[in-house]
């Protein structure tokens, strides 16, 4: 290393010391953007004092959860691992959980999509995990070809990298086909059943990565992932390295089944939270932590302990009433906590939150490709719209047939349903700009339980 680098080093430390140690502050971007100002390749200066390997996840929903359970099982196994858990997940966010020590075994590092060609060349992972892709921010990221080439870039750029992706979803798969081209060695995960569930709308991803031909399906698991074929015969679902089977879902947790490469028989997980999303999260995970040397009772364990941290799927109780909190972002991401509300059949309230900030995205015209049709549920289900677009919101509710009242807070609407009884619980659903006030809010109202 040398003395540009020693600097950034020293003063990226010396600014996490001030912010985290002095102030009590997050600290989980300053100190790389100051390291990233001095040495702009401070990541790939950074790599070496990885012994092991390195592991970046990526994709447009779940990847922070896939992170942390990923992080946390390597770490099950007795190595030391580097991660940035706060899902700060850009060039200065990689680069400030890079800095501390002098040495791990692991670097497991969630990375925003366009990010990857700033992370990959510097990090050179041995392994990338796509767990899907779908259209979000479209301001800022635009179309999902705009996000594939980045990917496929930044995958070039570190050819003795492996691409571990979803081959259930084809958009990720069009990716798989341009890193096999380009040398990339592909592995793939997927759930290999019909779980028989309700279609959801597929607004994108639902013709051939190759001749651009409407592909059929077999069977889909929600949105466009599922077991798919080009009818020209140019693209099809391939044949899983990683594969989940006897998967069962409800609004208390997953389980299922998993076999593939390097795995003896068959390995039984169970988790206490998620949804069909958080079948292939959990799923991915797991996949890359076989690879880095955790087995499935290590892994399981990691699950029994794992409890939401970062207002994903985190639970309270305020006066009584039980509080589901997570994070809600773009279509897809909005129809799968749909699903997991329409999983609770008690009656219920819902507070949807939708911000226009610049992390948010200032164009939400994807809540018209929102099934809120399936919220028409009448007295079952009592709705209230916030956030600096609340308007927007209920008039896209209005148009579902579902009447919307109006809120700021959490505790406003806590307010507006205390006419109903304590056990219909709450869930609040926000995107990225509203989440934290939203937890922060309800960690201060109430008692927050797993």
């Amino acid at each position: 290393m040398g003395v540009r680098s020693a600097l950034a080093v020293g003063l990226g430390r010396l600014t996490h010391w001030g912010l985290h140690d002095v102030l009590h502050r997050s600290a989980s971007q300053l100190p790389g953007r100051v390291a990233l100002a001095l040495d702009g390749g401070i990541i790939g200066d950074l790599a070496p004092k990885v012994r092991e390997g390195s592991i970046v996840v990526c994709g447009t929903n779940g990847k922070t959860t896939t992170n942390n359970v990923l992080a946390s099982a390597i770490e099950a196994t007795g190595k030391r691992v580097l991660c940035n858990r706060e899902g700060a997940n850009m060039a200065a966010g990689v680069a400030a959980a890079m800095l501390p020590g002098s040495g791990c075994d692991w670097a497991v590092m969630e990375a925003d999509e366009l990010s990857t060609v700033n992370i990959l060349p510097g990090l050179r992972p041995r392994y990338l995990v796509l767990l899907n892709l779908f259209r979000d921010q479209l301001d800022r990221a635009g179309e999902i070809d705009r996000v594939q080439d980045t990917i496929a870039a930044a995958l070039k750029a570190s050819p003795q990298t492996t691409l571990l992706v979803c081959g259930d979803d084809p958009i990720s798969m069009g990716v798989a086909l341009r890193a096999q081209r380009q040398g990339n060695r592909v592995l793939t995960f997927g759930i290999g059943e019909d779980l028989r569930l309700p279609p959801d709308r597929v607004p994108e991803g639902a013709f051939c990565q190759v001749c651009g031909a409407e592909l059929e399906y077999d069977y889909r698991a929600y949105a466009q992932l599922g077991h798919f074929r080009c009818p020209k015969g140019d693209f099809d679902h391939p044949a899983l390295d990683f594969t989940a089977t006897g998967v069962k879902v409800n609004r208390v947790g997953v389980e299922f089944d998993v076999a593939g490469q390097g795995i003896d028989g068959t390995v039984h997980l169970t988790a206490g939270f998620g949804g069909v999303y958080m079948v292939y999260n959990l799923l991915a995970a797991f996949a890359a932590a076989s690879l880095a040397g955790c087995d499935g009772p290590a892994f399981q364990r990691v699950l029994d302990g794992y409890h939401p941290e970062n207002g994903r799927l985190q639970h309270f109780t305020v006066n009584g009433r039980e509080v589901v909190l997570n994070l809600a972002k773009n279509p897809t991401g909005f129809n799968q906590n749909i699903s997991l509300l329409l999983q609770d059949d008690r009656p219920k309230a819902a507070f949807l939150v939708i911000n226009d900030n610049f992390n948010d995205g200032k164009d939400i015209s994807w809540i018209w490709d929102v099934d809120f049709e399936r919220l028409n549920l009448g007295s079952e289900l009592r709705v209230v719209a916030g956030g600096t677009r609340a308007n927007d919101v209920q008039v896209r509710l209005k148009y579902a047939g579902v009447q919307a009242a109006t809120a700021q807070t959490v505790a406003e609407v806590l307010g507006r349903i205390a006419d109903l009884p304590a056990d219909r619980p709450l869930y609040v659903l926000t995107n990225y700009s509203a989440l934290w006030p939203a937890k922060a809010e309800l960690e201060g109202m109430g008692e927050r339980h797993d």
